[in-house]
C-alpha cells in the first residue's frame, strides 16, 4: 500500500466510531446511567442535597458523642408504606398513550370504511328500488376526500383541546381542515381568517392569532363546581323560592372536536340520503356511526385525564411521608454505619424523590415537555397515512384490484 493510501486509511479509522451511542445502549446501561439531559436529577437535586446535609449533621453529632440514635424497627414499615403509592403512581401512568392509540385506530377504521363503502349506487338494478343520483364520480371523490380530512382534523383538534389551545389559528390546521367545512361554519371561518394571511400577523386588536378564541370552541378546564353556581334555596328546606339566574353562563361553548364529530355524522347521513351507501345498507351506516361514536368516547376518556389531576392533598401527604422517612433514616443508621450513613441516605433520597418527581411529571402527559407524549408526531403520522389513502388507494366500486376493466374479477 502506498503512503498516501495508508494515510487515508488511518484518517478514516480515526474518524470511525467503533461503537455508536445507539449501539452501546443495546449492550450497556452506562449511557443512560451517566445521562443528565431529560432526567429528573435537576429537579430533585436541591431536596436531595438538603437530606445529605442533614445526614452529615447527624453523623457529626453522633461522632461527637451526642445521643442521636433511634430504633430501627419503625423505618422499614414506613418505607413499605411510602414506596407502594410511589410505584403505583408511576405504573399507573395515565392511559394517555393507550387512549390516543385507540383514537388513532378509530380514525384509521373510519377513513378506510368511508373510502371503500361510500360509492355511487349500482346502475344494474332492474327492480327500480335502487335510488338514482346526479352526483358525478368527481363530486363523490371530493366529498369523500373532505370526510377523510375531517377525520384528520378531529385528531388534530383533540390534540389542541387537550393542550388547552383555543381557536383555529395553528399552522397544522392549514392543510387539514377542508374549506367546505369552514364555509358551512362561518363562526369558525371568521377565526381562521388570519390563517390565510399569515400566522405571524397580529389581529385587529393587537393580539397574536394563536391567542384568538373561536366562539364555537372551548378549552379543557376543570368542571364548574357547585360553589360557583348562584345561591339558591330549596323551597322544601328553606320555605322560600328563589330562581337561579343563568345569565353568567349564557356564553356557552362546545369543544371543537365535537363540532367536527357533528359534521362527520351529518356527512354520513347525507351519504345515506343520496343513496351512496346502498351497497352496504343500514348495517354499513350503523358501523360508520358507531366508529364516530368511538372517536367521541376516546375524546371523553382523554378529557377525563386532562380534567382530573391527582388531588393536592394526596400529593402533599405523599411528600410529607417521604420527607419524614428520609429525615428519620439517618438516626436509625448512624449507630451501625457512622459517616457511611451520608452517602447511603443520599442514594435512598435520590431514589424516593426521583420516583415521586417522575410520578408528578406524568400526571399530565399531553403537554409540550420532552417527557410528554409526542402528540405532534402521532398526528402527522396519521395525516400521512390518510393522505396516502386519498392519493393512492382505490375507492369502492372500481374493481377488486383497481379500475374495473369490464371483464370481471377473475
Amino acid at each position: 500500500m502506498s503512503a498516501a493510501g495508508l494515510s487515508t486509511a488511518l484518517t478514516q479509522l480515526q474518524h470511525r466510531k467503533l461503537l455508536t451511542r445507539q449501539q452501546l445502549r443495546k449492550y450497556s446501561w452506562l449511557p443512560d446511567v451517566l445521562r443528565l439531559k431529560n432526567s429528573i436529577v435537576a429537579r430533585i437535586l436541591g431536596p436531595v442535597l438538603t437530606v445529605t446535609a442533614f445526614s452529615a449533621v447527624v453523623a457529626y453529632a453522633y461522632d461527637n458523642g451526642k445521643p442521636v440514635t433511634l430504633t430501627n424497627s419503625v423505618t422499614p414499615l414506613l418505607a413499605v408504606v411510602v414506596s407502594f403509592p410511589l410505584i403505583k403512581d408511576v405504573l399507573c401512568d395515565p392511559h394517555g398513550r393507550k387512549l390516543f392509540g385507540s383514537l388513532t385506530a378509530q380514525a384509521r377504521n373510519l377513513a378506510r370504511l368511508i373510502w371503500v363503502q361510500v360509492a355511487l349506487p349500482p346502475t344494474d338494478d332492474t327492480t327500480g328500488k335502487t335510488p338514482s343520483t346526479d352526483i358525478t364520480p368527481l363530486q363523490l371523490h371530493r366529498r369523500k376526500r373532505d370526510a377523510l380530512k375531517l377525520i384528520i382534523s378531529f385528531v388534530y383538534a383533540v390534540k389542541h383541546y387537550l393542550r388547552e389551545e383555543d381557536g383555529l389559528d395553528y399552522e397544522d390546521y392549514v392543510s387539514v381542515i377542508p374549506e367546505s367545512f369552514l364555509r358551512s361554519h362561518s363562526r369558525l371561518h371568521s377565526s381562521r381568517n388570519s390563517i390565510s394571511t399569515g400566522y405571524h400577523a397580529t389581529s385587529d386588536h393587537g393580539s397574536s392569532p394563536g391567542n384568538s378564541r373561536s366562539a364555537a370552541t372551548k378549552r379543557v378546564r376543570v368542571k364548574r363546581s357547585s360553589d360557583k353556581i348562584p345561591t339558591a334555596k330549596t323551597p322544601l328546606i328553606a320555605g322560600e323560592h328563589r330562581t337561579i339566574d343563568f345569565k353568567p353562563y349564557t356564553d356557552v361553548s362546545i369543544p371543537f372536536p365535537l363540532v367536527i364529530a357533528h359534521e362527520l355524522t351529518r356527512m354520513i347521513f347525507t351519504f345515506r340520503r343520496d343513496g351512496l351507501l346502498e351497497t352496504v345498507g343500514p348495517a354499513g351506516m350503523n358501523t360508520l356511526n358507531a366508529t364516530i361514536s368511538g372517536l367521541v368516547d376516546q375524546l371523553t376518556s382523554l378529557e377525563r385525564i386532562a380534567n382530573t389531576p391527582i388531588p393536592k392533598s394526596y400529593r402533599i401527604h405523599l411528600k410529607q411521608c417521604v420527607t419524614l422517612y428520609l429525615f428519620s433514616l439517618p438516626f436509625t443508621m448512624v449507630r451501625d454505619l457512622g459517616w457511611a450513613t451520608v452517602p447511603i441516605v443520599t442514594v435512598v433520597a435520590f431514589t424516593f424523590m426521583g420516583i415521586e418527581g417522575i410520578a408528578e411529571q406524568i400526571e399530565m402527559p399531553f403537554g409540550l415537555d420532552e417527557c410528554d407524549l409526542p402528540l405532534d408526531r402521532y398526528c402527522s403520522d396519521l395525516k400521512e397515512e390518510i393522505d396516502y389513502i386519498i392519493s393512492n388507494l382505490p375507492e369502492g366500486g372500481v374493481g377488486s384490484y383497481g379500475w374495473d376493466d369490464g371483464e370481471g374479477d377473475d
